[in-house]
């Protein structure tokens, strides 16, 4: 942990992105759901996948692959937060994925496709990312969402209502991962591996990581930023990202590297104290 800084006291609201903030704070609102979903929803859900991983999966601990629990532990002290279970999983696809509700099982599995293509700083990266996931409870307020969508398409003229509270659940589920890019960064406390990784998503392979630019990679994300400046630009941009659980990976970049250069990741990681603002910085399952 040499150089980093851990930051003791961390709360979810300081690092959220503003959108994410806003619409937590709209499901907050509502009374007795997240209660139902902590005491019904949650412990099933997580009784059932703890018996999946063991079945399927490789533990990591401090005697199995004790590499990536040196990294899970430091990313856990860095983000203040209870270290969960982490499991490795035989899959040709890179991905890695959490169930983020705060319970008794709390776990994060990772594809060996993703570890093949990462280094180590930036596969720390994401198990960061994953982990704020759970800091911020996001598969919680994701589980109250949907079950509001649900509520909603059985009303009469309810299919209209439910496809709008849809879209709005989209939005979020995207301003969610900019939060949790946040998380990878408040542990990396380097904007260029957030950005390798995503680059790597984005493009990489094991054979091409030699030629992979991180400079030109943030290069192109400005030039997809850019094309916001007209309206065309703009309408082809929300049609594109329109349903995907996750924003573009370049856009994402952009954000971090806006995030990044704040005056919020600063006071953050120079442990001054700060109150969050959500105009101060312009900025059940998640997946990566």
């Amino acid at each position: 942990m040499l150089g980093k800084t851990l930051l003791r006291g961390l709360q979810a609201n300081q690092f959220r992105h503003p959108l994410d903030l806003e619409a937590t704070r709209s499901l907050q609102q509502l009374p007795g759901l997240d209660v139902l979903v902590r005491l019904v929803v949650a412990p099933l859900a997580e009784s059932f996948f703890h018996l999946e991983n063991l079945a399927s999966s490789i533990q990591v601990s401090n005697r199995q692959l004790p590499s990536l629990h040196a990294a899970l532990t430091e990313a856990c002290q860095i983000l203040d937060l209870d270290v969960p279970q982490l499991y490795v999983r035989q899959n040709p696809v890179p991905n890695a994925y959490t169930f983020a509700m705060r319970g008794e099982r709390p776990f994060i599995v990772i594809h060996t496709a993703l570890l093949e293509l990462l280094t180590p700083e930036e596969t720390q990266a994401v198990i960061a990312h994953e982990l704020g996931h759970l800091k911020c409870d996001h598969s919680l307020y994701l589980t109250v969402a949907n079950l509001l969508t649900l509520a909603a398409s059985q009303l009469p003229f309810g299919d209209g209502i439910a496809q709008g509270l849809q879209n709005r659940l989209m939005e979020w589920v995207r301003c969610a991962e900019f939060t949790c890019d946040r998380a990878a960064l408040l542990v990396a406390q380097d904007p260029r591996i957030v950005a390798s990784l995503l680059m790597k998503l984005c493009g990489g392979s094991p054979s091409l990581v030699a030629e992979l630019s991180v400079d030109a990679f943030l290069d192109q994300a400005r030039a997809y930023d850019d094309l916001s400046q007209d309206a065309l630009g703009d309408a082809l941009k929300q049609l594109r990202t329109q349903g995907l659980t996750h924003p573009v990976p370049v856009l994402r970049a952009k954000e971090i590297e806006r995030w990044a250069s704040s005056q919020v990741y600063y006071d953050l990681v120079k442990n001054r104290p700060i109150e969050y603002n959500e105009g101060s910085s312009k900025g059940g399952w998640r997946n990566w």
